[in-house]
C-alpha cells in the first residue's frame, strides 16, 4: 500500500479529501503510524509499525483514532471497513516501553492515556455504522484483543494467538474488554481467560465464538479485504440498523428490544434498496444495494 505525505492526526481527522487513493497519520518517520486507504467503498486501516509488533505508542493510537474519524468524515463514500496489519503480529498492545517511561518520568498521569486515547477510540470504533471486518496475523493481545473485539467480522490466521495479558503486569482490562470478551466467550471463559492469563489460538478462538473465519497464515488480509469488498456491496442502511440493535440489545427489557426492531424496520421499510431487493426477489434477480 502507498504511502503519501504524511500528516499529523488532527490533520488528518478533517473532513474531505479525495477518495481512491492512500493517506497515512504519522508523526515521524514513514514506519511509525497508521495508513488509511479507501477504494471501491472499503475503507483499509493498516497499523504500520511492523517493527514493534505493531505496539500501540501515543502516536499509532492517535492516527488510529484520525483513521477511524476520517471514515465518518467520509460518509456515504465508505461502505465498509478493514482493520488490518502490517508485518508478523497484528498488535502485541500497549508500547510497555513508552509505558515504562511515563511511570518514571510522568506517574501521576501515566495511565491518562485510558481515558484520552483508548477510550475514544473504542467509541468511535463501535459507532461506525459501516460492518467493520478485522483481519487478524500473527500476536492478537491486550489492547490489541480490544481493538479486534470492536470489530464486527474477524477474520484469523490459522497461526494467530491471542491473551488479555493485563493481569501479567498487574493491571485488570481496558479497551472494553471487560464487555466484549465476555460477549463474546461468555463471562466463565472470559474470568479465566483474565485471571490465568492463558493464550488461546485460531481454533479455540472459532470454537468459542471469537473468530469467524480462520485462514491459512498470510491470507488473512486478502480474506479481510475480500469479505469486506462483499458488505460494500451489501445493504449497508441495514446493517447500520443490525449492529445499533446488537449493540443496544445487551440489558435492555424485552419490550424495549422489541420497540426498537419494529422501528427499524419500519425505517427500512421506507428505503429505496428494500423496495429495490423485493422487486428483485420476486423477478428472481439479484439485488443491488445503493444504501439508500
Amino acid at each position: 500500500m502507498g504511502v503519501s505525505t504524511p500528516e499529523t492526526p488532527d490533520e488528518a481527522a478533517g473532513p474531505g479529501g479525495a477518495t481512491g487513493h492512500d493517506e497515512t497519520y504519522t508523526q515521524g518517520h514513514p514506519d511509525h503510524g497508521v495508513t488509511y486507504h479507501l477504494q471501491d467503498g472499503v475503507a483499509v486501516i493498516e497499523l504500520d509499525r511492523p517493527e514493534a509488533g505493531n505496539a500501540l505508542d501515543r502516536t499509532t493510537k492517535h492516527g488510529l483514532l484520525a483513521a477511524v474519524r476520517r471514515v465518518a468524515a467520509e460518509g456515504d463514500a465508505v461502505r465498509a471497513v478493514l482493520l488490518t496489519a502490517r508485518g508478523k503480529a497484528f498488535c502485541v498492545g500497549q508500547d510497555l516501553k513508552e509505558h515504562a517511561r511515563a511511570l518514571e518520568e510522568r506517574p501521576a498521569s501515566a495511565f491518562a492515556t485510558v481515558t484520552d486515547e483508548y477510550n475514544p477510540l473504542v467509541l468511535a470504533l463501535r459507532a461506525l455504522p459501516q460492518p467493520v471486518v478485522v483481519a487478524v496475523e500473527g500476536a492478537c493481545v491486550g489492547a490489541g484483543l480490544g481493538l479486534a473485539l470492536c470489530a464486527d467480522v474477524r477474520v484469523v490466521a490459522a497461526g494467530a494467538r491471542f491473551a488479555t495479558a493485563f493481569t501479567g503486569i498487574g493491571l485488570a482490562a481496558d479497551t472494553g474488554l471487560s464487555a466484549s470478551l465476555t460477549e463474546a466467550v461468555g463471562p466463565s471463559r472470559a474470568a479465566g481467560l483474565f485471571l490465568l492469563g492463558d493464550r488461546f489460538g485460531s481454533d479455540e478462538a472459532l470454537n468459542w465464538g471469537l473468530a469467524h473465519r480462520v485462514v491459512p497464515d498470510g491470507t488473512a488480509a486478502a480474506e479481510g479485504r475480500a469479505l469486506a469488498g462483499r458488505l460494500a456491496q451489501g445493504p449497508t442502511l441495514a446493517y447500520a440498523q443490525v449492529k445499533r440493535l446488537l449493540w443496544e440489545a445487551p440489558g435492555a427489557a424485552t419490550a424495549d428490544v422489541l420497540d426498537r426492531e419494529a422501528a427499524a424496520q419500519a425505517a427500512l421499510g421506507a428505503t429505496h434498496d428494500h423496495r429495490a431487493a423485493v422487486r428483485s426477489f420476486l423477478d428472481r434477480d439479484r439485488p443491488a444495494f445503493e444504501g439508500r
